[in-house]
């Protein structure tokens, strides 16, 4: 399939050389390092860098996001004559951390004042001015002034609003803890009014410090162009700490497509270095690296951000996108909405080619917005309605209000993407016995199928049983033949509930199409209904209703597609297509610095 066949390469050089040739191996971007040795805890990968700037990722990002967040910006600086990273790295770092102390410090003055302001300006007097008489304050809620009326200690009202008295009391000690029907308020020992300085200063120091900030703003450019800069020392000196040394010699060792075996090649002819290149062994789990061409790579963007496939397992990014594509078009099952889509996809089309991921999933969005039209046109909705020239009205063969022809058409496909599965999954186990227990389930689940549609027969029932039977004599993992092996064989066979349930969770499909195409036409009866009960406003009422009401099931149904048309895909049928789980090639190669975009 589109899973490249790797190779395991050592490359062993000068240790003097070492920088250069690691520079070089990283601007070939061609291998998946292998550590010959961990880092230890006193140098973790985000601090080491081989430029000297001591700045890590972590640091540029978290300054860029803060400087980026900032409503005004400055004219950029695209000159690096007075640019230096580590210094505009630590004073933008100092402005945000003082910055938030501020921010916390101004929060919780605002929140004293707001406590405060009922309870009035006032000073606590000395410990011993009122002959060892002291203040305590309690905000009692007004339904319950009758208790504090019983209080034998002298108490005054200072204040009261909606909700709560605000109570004060003379005594030596804190009253016991039934004294009053609630517990002391603590107001704090600093009064209202220099609360209220000190909150004024605040403010005028932040906004000294947010001045700064926007100052800073001019070296967002420059601080964008050191990204993949830094990144790229970041990795290098990760890799530098992982390689092999042993006195004048050093060792690197990672895994590489078998298509580039030539660049390294070359590469270690030109520095001299020795090259060795095996294929792996049954015992080693290498990564997974995908191969799709860029029109169906948006599949690719779904595998990987869900499970990568084990490197001897299959990749299914093709089936993902062609079958994703097909569920959201039977979800969204108009061809107005998917116009909308298009349209929408059309606008973001310049920012989406920005990226390598962009531009897959912009071809991704291209095929759902194509295959919703097709499907539309082919049941005949535009927006809920129906088709607004007679050429149009003519291509539609299929009625969504059919209930046995929709539900005939949702579980046939849901069957064949499970026996489709089961089949891929024999494949994979194809040098063992247990390839023969996805035949069995593939074998029942069709048979099944054929029978429901065409009613069944004594020759179904037996290719059935058939089935189930290799289900039962080839699920075990288990060498020879043995009791366990039919205990295993028996608890697989419980899973035929599950087959049969994922197959009915395909139902969604027609469930979602007619949901959607049922509330466009609502709103479409609802706007017309509103327009001939009020003749003048009316109309704006109906325009409104219409436009609003599709936004809304648009959304909606986009939702609905993504999400369960991901589900069917990466649930149902990866339970039954996929086993091994792997993980992701990661070359170690240098960034493209892209140009910025303003």
């Amino acid at each position: 399939m589109s899973i490249l066949a790797l190779k395991k390469a050592t490359l062993v050089g000068l240790t003097e050389d070492k920088a250069q040739i690691l520079d070089q191996l990283q601007a070939l971007g061609v291998m998946h390092i292998i550590p010959l040795q961990k880092l230890t805890s006193s140098t973790p990968s985000s601090h080491l860098n081989t430029d000297g700037l001591n700045v890590s990722p972590e640091q540029l990002y978290e300054s860029l996001h803060y400087l980026l967040n900032c409503k005004q910006k400055r004219k950029q600086v695209m000159s690096e004559r007075h640019f230096n990273l580590l210094s505009v790295i630590q004073q933008v770092e100092k402005n945000r951390r003082l910055r938030l102390d501020l921010v916390e410090r101004y929060d919780f003055l605002q929140k004293r004042i707001e406590d405060l302001t009922p309870w009035g300006s006032f000073i606590l007097p000395a410990e011993n001015e009122f002959y060892g008489q002291r203040f305590w304050f309690y905000l009692v809620p007004n339904f319950r002034m009758k208790e504090v009326q019983k209080v034998d200690l002298p108490w005054q009202l200072v204040h009261r609003d909606n909700r709560h008295s605000y109570i004060a009391v003379i005594a030596e000690h804190e009253p016991g803890i039934n004294a009053l029907p609630v517990v002391r308020t603590h107001t704090g020992a600093i009064p209202l009014a220099q609360l209220k300085r000190e909150l004024e200063d605040i403010e005028i120091e932040l906004e000294t410090i947010e001045a700064e900030r926007e100052g800073f703003t001019r070296w967002i450019y420059l601080l964008q162009r050191s990204i993949a800069g830094t990144d790229d020392a970041a990795q290098l000196a990760e890799v530098s700490s992982q390689t092999l040394d042993r006195d004048e010699i050093f060792a690197v060792q990672g895994w590489l497509a078998e298509e580039d075996v030539e660049q390294l090649a070359s590469l270690a002819k030109a520095q001299g270095l020795v090259l060795q290149l095996e294929a792996p062994s049954e015992d080693e789990l290498p990564p997974t690296l995908l191969d799709n061409p860029t029109a169906v790579a948006g599949g690719e963007e779904v595998v990987n951000f869900f499970q990568m496939p084990g490197y001897r397992s299959w990749d299914p990014s093709r089936v993902v996108f062609f079958s994703f594509v097909s569920f959201f078009a039977l979800i969204m099952s108009d061809a107005g909405y998917s116009l909308l889509l298009a349209a929408i996809l059309l606008f973001y089309w310049q920012r989406m080619g920005m990226t390598e991921s962009g531009v897959r999933l912009r071809a991704m969005g291209c095929a759902l917005a194509l295959a919703g039209f097709i499907w539309g046109v082919l049941v005949g909705s535009y927006f809920g309605a129906h088709a607004p020239f007679e050429w149009l009205q003519g291509l539609k063969m299929l009625d969504l209000n059919d209930f046995d022809s929709m539900m005939l058409l949702s579980i046939t496909v849901g069957a064949l993407h499970l026996i489709l599965g089961n089949l891929m999954m024999a494949w994979v186990r194809r040098r063992s016995l247990q390839a023969w227990a996805a035949i069995g389930w593939a074998t029942s689940l069709a048979v099944a199928l054929a029978g429901w549609i065409q009613g069944f027969t004594p020759a179904h029932w037996v290719f059935f049983a058939a089935g189930l039977v290799l289900v039962l004599c080839f699920s075990s993992a288990r060498s020879g033949w043995s009791g366990m092996r039919l205990v295993d064989g028996l608890l697989a066979l419980t899973g035929i509930t599950k087959l049969f349930g994922d197959v009915l969770s395909y139902l969604r499909l027609f469930a979602l199409g007619l949901a959607s195409a049922s509330l466009a036409m609502t709103f479409n009866k609802l706007a017309v209904d509103v327009a001939a009960a009020l003749p003048a406003i009316g109309l704006l009422f109906k325009v409104l209703i219409l436009l609003v009401g599709h936004l809304l099931n648009f959304g909606l149904t986009v939702i609905s597609g993504v999400i369960h048309g991901l589900r069917l895909n990466l649930i149902e049928f990866y339970n039954w297509s996929l086993a091994d789980e792997g993980y992701a090639f990661q070359p170690f190669a240098k960034q493209e610095v892209s140009p910025w975009i303003t």
